[in-house]
């Protein structure tokens, strides 16, 4: 007996882990000091992911087959039993001293088992200046929403920085190739050189330390991040420089691309085996690599895509045998000329915009009729494009294309769900209804879901806060099918001024599909029972979000009304709507001054700080103001389609930067409403002196947010 007893717990010694030796410990009690002496955490083996909730005298237990698992049931725990919802608004939350018991044991198992997060554009257009701090609470959320293989890019151009220095480049010719720290991105997509730069020799030393900081994390979590690996990508020069076979392909937006590097090349191997020996030097092997070959290439006939899809399978091979190609479906990549003498099992596919335009087989205007036939894939949800601010989801249709996979042939190499936003921190909702669908096996109505999420959000179920958001949820939260708009409705307020302002950056494709109004009825219904969620920061953020978009889509009718005030020749009419339409901008800027998310001090503050002297802050500062308003130079944000791409509805822009645009615009029709010559106005020459200037802007919060809401709601709506 006494063996057998001893047997048991050496057996619980192995699968029960004391808290103090796995990373829940840590991220529970970052949630809430003392918080992981409230739960039980057990770690057990499983066919199939799962998770557990279940109860121990006064803990809860929370069981699953890996830490990742184990986190993502203390979430489902916390929302739907404790009602609190940990969110990139707050990821900290005051725990009860004696939490709610599980009354029955509750079960969650998937299929599913690689749930992936961000796009290359995530690391720019919102995480570009991210310190420890940041993104330690960034890998505790994506363990809390189950995500186990986000690609990892920080820290990328260090091996760049390296490698093209062996090759027999200076440093000051890699940095005329490297792209500054809010444009990485575009440059790692083989879209532009050096733009932002250059880079001090400072920004490769802290980015190489904070990658490996994110890096250990991720593993102590039992996270696989997926590296970005070599696909031929080299400087433009590279056929001079260094006698290469190369590609080049026109001017993308008014920038230099980088070239491509045939893969019949006999130095292609040579230079793909430098690449990964530096990257393995600098951050380790990867399970995943992620490359883009191609991307947005217009002219790359030339190329031999099935020797090219080898070439760079062959070079992440020999890295790892074990390693998985992570590929974008994006238009016309991956091409089918290049998967098709792939095995299956070494390409995995993001299905990037799943919700709107799935290329794997069902409806959509980028259909695929063999879907990816072979090769594994995942379904995504990209949501958000350039970081811009609005609500904005696909309810309906997320669910509908989802649930399809259930069913469809098409659908049998499906592996997993992703999160390809080019912009986050915005719609928790569609966020949180993502990361849940692979726990759920059967389908559900948004309107059943939305009840329990309310009572997670807040912590109350409240019928007017429920009216509010079912409004929400049936219109500007549920675009239909047939409407392809990457993105929210964008604020008139964020637009360069014109005669037929209706979107705000030219790649937006918006199309109306609901009723303004309707944001409106939302946010009074919101103010309505303010007062009793004082305090209760989900609810607060929320509502100076709601009310924002509300003032958004009233700012889009008096511009309508203003403009044809003018074409009427309306002249008092004229002047009183375009100063209705100056004053609500004002309003708003006041509104969003009350929460620190919605302050573009938040965001300069993040680039300063990394600066370590005075031209480092300027350099940084200049990158963060850049690329959420011109985005390039002259040419490009004129000519090239990237101005106000990444436009971003904040405190201290609207006033300073959009006001000014949009006051001296209703000058010149005043002026001309008046008789006097039509003017045709510089707007680079107006827009550019704010991406260099560098007057203080900060992320402290202004005003009590609820009090303002209610003032300015009441001042706009009257």
């Amino acid at each position: 007996m006494k063996i057998r007893t001893v047997f048991v717990l050496l057996f619980l010694s192995v699968y029960t882990f004391c808290l103090a030796g796995n990373p829940i410990s840590g991220l529970l009690e970052r949630i809430d000091k003392g918080a992981s002496r409230k739960f039980a955490i057990e770690l057990k083996k499983g066919e199939k992911d799962f998770f557990e909730l279940d109860q121990r005298g006064n803990k809860v237990v929370v069981r699953g087959n890996n830490y990742v698992n184990i986190a993502t049931g203390i979430n489902w725990y916390l929302k739907y039993y404790a009602g609190i919802q940990l969110s990139w608004n707050g990821m900290t939350a005051k725990l009860p001293d004696v939490l709610p018991p599980v009354g029955q044991k509750e079960r969650h198992e998937t299929d599913l088992s690689l749930r992936y997060d961000f796009n290359y554009c995530t690391y720019s257009y919102t995480m570009a200046f991210w310190d420890w701090e940041r993104w330690e609470k960034e890998i505790d959320w994506m363990a809390l929403h189950g995500i186990n293989m986000p690609l990892a890019a920080v820290g990328q151009e260090c091996i760049w920085f390296n490698m093209l220095q062996k090759l027999g480049y200076t440093k000051e010719e890699v940095n005329r190739f490297i792209a500054g720290p809010a444009f990485l991105a575009w440059w790692a997509m083989n879209n532009l050189e050096g733009w932002g730069g250059p880079n001090p020799d400072s920004w490769y030393v802290q980015q190489e330390a904070l990658q490996k900081r994110i890096l250990k994390r991720m593993r102590e979590y039992g996270i696989r991040p997926v590296f970005p690996g070599y696909s031929g990508m080299v400087p433009h020069d590279a056929d001079v420089k260094l006698g290469l076979n190369v590609t080049k392909s026109d001017l993308w937006n008014g920038f230099t691309r980088p070239a491509f590097l045939q893969p019949t090349d006999e130095r292609f191997a040579e230079i793909a085996d430098l690449y990964y020996s530096e990257q393995e030097r600098l951050f380790g092997k990867a399970d995943f690599y992620s490359m883009d070959p191609f991307h947005e290439a217009e002219n790359a006939t030339s190329v031999d895509f099935d020797a090219a899809g080898k070439a760079i399978m062959n070079a992440m091979k020999k890295v790892n045998p074990k390693a998985v190609w992570v590929v974008q479906g994006w238009t016309e990549n991956p091409r089918p000329e290049m998967m098709k003498n792939l095995k299956n099992g070494d390409l995995l596919i993001l299905d990037l915009f799943s919700e709107c335009r799935p290329m794997w087989g069902i409806p959509s205007i980028w259909k695929r009729d063999k879907g990816y036939e072979q090769h594994d894939w995942i379904f995504c949800m990209l949501l958000n494009f350039g970081g811009n601010v609005g609500l904005h989801g696909r309810m309906d249709q997320l669910l509908n294309n989802f649930y399809l996979t259930k069913n469809n042939p098409l659908a049998t190499h499906l592996k997993g769900i992703g999160l390809t936003m080019e912009g986050s921190e915005n719609n928790p909702m569609m966020f949180e209804l993502m990361c849940e669908l692979p726990w759920r096996p059967e389908k559900f109505t948004k309107e059943a879901w939305l009840k329990d999420y309310l009572f997670a959000r807040y912590g109350v179920r409240d019928e007017k806060i429920e009216q509010a958001w079912t409004l929400l949820a049936n219109t500007i939260y549920n675009c239909p099918f047939g409407n392809n708009q990457q993105g929210p409705h964008e604020s008139i307020f964020c637009g360069r001024p014109s005669l037929n302002n209706f979107q705000v950056s030219s790649w937006s494709k918006m199309a109306n599909y609901y009723d303004p109004t309707v944001t409106e009825e939302a946010a009074r219904l919101l103010l309505e029972v303010a007062d009793r969620y004082r305090g209760n920061n989900n609810f607060e953020y929320d509502l100076i979000d709601v009310v924002r978009q509300a003032i958004a889509d009233k700012g889009r009718i008096v511009y309508n009304r203003t403009i044809a005030d003018y074409k009427s020749f309306d002249k008092k009419s004229f002047a009183a709507d375009s100063r209705k339409f100056l004053d609500m901008l004002l309003l708003q800027d006041r509104l969003l001054g009350t929460r620190s998310e919605f302050r573009v001090g938040r965001w300069i503050e993040q680039a300063r700080k990394l600066g370590n002297t005075p031209e480092e802050k300027k350099l940084y500062e200049w990158n963060a103001r850049v690329q959420i308003t011109t985005w390039g130079n002259r040419v490009c944000a004129d000519e090239g389609g990237l101005r106000d791409y990444a436009h971003k509805e904040w405190n201290g822009i609207l006033r300073d930067f959009y006001y000014k645009r949009w006051e001296a615009y209703w000058k010149t029709l005043q002026d001309e409403l008046d008789g006097k010559p039509a003017v045709t106005l510089d707007f680079y020459a107006m827009e550019e002196p704010w991406t260099l200037a560098s007057n203080p802007y900060t992320s402290a919060p202004e005003g009590d947010c609820i009090d303002v809401a209610k003032e300015v709601f009441a001042k706009v709506f009257k």
